[in-house]
């Protein structure tokens, strides 16, 4: 029986998770890996907006500031759990993404990259500058998750590191198998048509204005949950967390790895959270040997990094 490739994905993906740990050599890399695996959840979403539907976002951060400000602000102001803080920053951010979506998703290309730079950037301001709400440039403090209490209860004693390697490693299985599903699905096949062109798939019935709205807002589902995930494990939050270059972050990693690939995108993830981890000894030179990796990955590898090599290798077997 032929593995298809959404269970081959979910394979690769469960065994990295699972087994990277024995390479370990210390316990900070389980703080490195939470790290990768919230922003491949931010990016997971950038492959449905981007990968699948062709549009672009500059301003994704702004639903990520949402999402860790809502875990830090719901449980002093309103007494709610830090897990349900996390379902309200991604009801807020998807109610956001719908009503600034409809009108903005009507513009095309450098159009539409101003306007959600514009959405980014708002929301940063608002964060910064309410500072006896937000804390202002200063941040604030973010309450403790509890579940690995919970867990402790049970009989399964975790370090705070350990405990936020797997759990993000979970969030992150489960936001790439919605993303492999939607993927296969009428929608999905919709969307890659909108992808190919908007004429065409207006042509066949294709409501374009409805599927590039869904795209945008299920994107900011995730921003805002990989959002609240980074809030909740550095128990502390700065408006940093919605600026203008955690948003181009998002669309390198995605770009890097491969943007139409879900698989890729988490590797451009991986890619750009280790490489600095890497270029220390460089110090002053990291910007720059990211820059270049950049460029030529742009130049020689257009499709992305893991979906290019993945072809030359077919391309050798065939």
């Amino acid at each position: 029986m032929k593995m298809t490739p959404k269970t081959a994905t979910l394979l690769v993906l469960a065994a990295l998770i699972a087994l990277t740990p024995f390479f370990f050599p210390s316990g900070y890399y389980y703080r490195v890996g939470a790290l990768l695996f919230v922003n491949g959840i931010a990016v997971t979403g950038m492959v449905i907006l981007t990968g699948y539907a062709g549009q672009i976002s500059l301003g994704h951060a702004g639903f990520a500031g949402i999402g860790a400000y809502a875990c830090a602000l719901a449980p002093v102001h309103w007494g709610l759990h830090p897990a349900l803080a996390v379902v309200l920053g991604a009801a807020l951010s998807a109610l956001l993404a719908f009503l600034v979506g409809r009108p903005i998703l009507r513009l095309k290309g450098y159009y539409l990259g101003v306007a959600t730079l514009g959405l980014g950037i708002l929301v940063a301001m608002v964060l910064n500058n309410e500072r006896q709400l937000t804390g202002g440039p200063d941040g604030m403090e973010v309450p403790e998750l509890g579940l690995r209490a919970v867990l402790k209860g049970w009989g399964l004693t975790l370090s705070n590191g350990e405990f936020w390697y797997f759990f993000c490693g979970l969030v992150l299985l489960v936001g790439a198998w919605l993303a492999l599903n939607l993927y296969a699905s009428p929608t999905g096949r919709a969307l890659r048509a909108l992808h190919g062109s908007e004429v065409a798939a207006r042509t066949v019935g294709i409501d374009v204005a409805r599927l590039k709205l869904q795209a945008f807002v299920i994107s900011a589902v995730y921003a805002s949950v990989s959002g609240s995930l980074l809030a909740l494990q550095n128990k502390f939050v700065t408006p940093d967390v919605a600026g203008f270059m955690h948003s181009i972050e998002m669309v390198t990693m995605a770009v890097l790895g491969g943007v139409g690939s879900v698989l890729g995108a988490i590797f451009g993830a991986g890619i750009l959270t280790l490489l600095p981890q890497v270029l220390t000894v460089f110090a002053e030179y990291e910007q720059m040997v990211l820059g270049l990796v950049m460029v030529l990955v742009m130049i020689f590898l257009r499709e992305g990094l893991l979906p290019s090599v993945l072809g030359k290798f077919r391309g050798k077997d065939e």
